[in-house]
């Protein structure tokens, strides 16, 4: 047995999810320009990706215990290529709505299947490896993001583009699956279920959460709306706007390399306190100051915070608690997901009332709330 080569192969399908994810995230300017949606009819639309999100929970639950994690992922993926592919040939509203909600749906079946496969390897090393799948997202975001603006300097419309990015899926599944790892025996399931009934969920999971839950709004800010951000409020040119995502993951990609050891130096309480700070601070420089080149440095310091987040609630979370770490990742993740999902949307709602500034300033103050909750829950106390 490879453990290398199954590390490599998951890896593959973490980088995999992320490119098809930012390759859409990255033409949602050109997108909407050229349906000529406002901002409160975006937020709709961006809403469609957490209905799909949602309907497609209710299955991943039921089929991934029975038919396993790594035949869901295969499928999964590839569902997720084909609706990138739709949505790129949708041509109004309506049948970008119905494309989302799908697109969304496969999803959520990738996103299970995936972390099944990574907590799984992750047992097989005896040791944390978790947030560098987690980078693999990320670098997968930045190198979407990156040929995201070439396409659309090239004015290579997005159904080609996803074309692309659909044959390198297709790729990455033929020559990796087999490399992917069958789950726990289902005796070890039944095993697990019997301690959950024991002992209850503990009430600072769900803390964890929100704050996970208030870090990935910020990433699910960053992700959807700073190409919209630069060409509506720094008035860039269209073809232009996809830099803000490059100069986001760029920052956000490293920090997720390097998190792990700056964790060890300074604790985990430290760390999502500045995470916070980071936050918070540069979406309000965005905000003050909306100059391109300022833009984009606060960009980067948002990517630098959002960057810990995750990794580091997930690793708390799988110490502290004494339930069945799945289910107790199970719980915080639910929680901190529905912030990427949901916070897209409601920029969208807040923008179209007021202003794109002010949606950003909104999702500033959960910067705040972040450095509040770490600051003052006990179990981060000796983190």
């Amino acid at each position: 047995m490879d453990k290398k080569r199954i590390r490599l192969a998951v890896f593959a399908f973490f980088f995999l999810q992320g490119i098809c994810f930012a390759s859409w995230a990255s033409r949602i300017p050109d997108i909407k320009t050229t349906l000529q949606l406002d901002d409160a009819s975006w937020g709709t639309v961006l809403l469609m990706i957490p209905v799909g999100q949602i309907t497609g929970m209710a299955f991943s639950g039921i089929i991934i215990p029975r038919i396993g994690s790594k035949r869901v992922l295969a499928f999964g993926m590839l569902g997720y290529a084909i609706t990138l592919i739709c949505i790129g040939l949708v041509s109004d509203k309506y049948s970008l709505l119905a494309a989302l909600v799908v697109f969304g749906f496969f999803g959520n079946f990738c996103n299970i299947a995936v972390n099944t496969q990574g907590v799984t390897v992750e047992e097989m090393y005896n040791r944390p490896i978790m947030a560098s799948f987690h980078g693999g997202w990320s670098l997968a975001g930045l190198c979407g993001a990156c040929i995201g603006l070439l396409m659309s300097t090239l004015r290579i419309v997005p159904f080609y583009h996803f074309i692309l990015v659909a044959v390198l899926t297709l790729a990455g599944i033929l020559l990796n699956y087999s490399y992917l790892r069958q789950d726990k025996p289902s005796a070890q399931n039944q095993k697990e279920k019997q301690i959950a009934r024991k002992n209850r969920p503990e009430p600072f999971l769900y803390l964890l959460g929100l704050i996970a839950f208030c870090g990935m709004a910020a990433e699910g800010a960053m992700m959807d709306w700073s190409g919209v951000y630069l060409q509506d409020i720094v008035n860039v040119q269209e073809w232009l706007a996809p830099i803000g995502l490059v100069a986001y993951m760029i920052t956000m990609t490293s920090g997720r390399f390097i998190i792990d050891k700056v964790t060890h130096r300074w604790g985990r309480r430290r760390i999502l306190q500045y995470a916070g700070t980071l936050i918070f601070s540069g979406l309000f420089l965005a905000v003050l100051i909306p100059h391109i080149i300022v833009t984009l440095f606060a960009f980067m310091i948002i990517g630098l915070g959002t960057a810990a987040i995750v990794p580091v609630v997930y690793s708390i979370t799988g110490q502290q608690s004494k339930i069945p770490t799945g289910l107790a990742l199970t719980i915080v993740s639910s929680i901190s997901f529905l912030g990427f999902l949901l916070g897209p949307p409601l920029i969208g709602y807040v923008s179209h009332a007021t202003s794109l500034r002010y949606s950003y300033a909104l999702i500033g103050l959960f910067g705040i709330t972040i450095i509040l909750l770490s600051s003052q829950m006990k179990i981060l106390r000796k983190q």
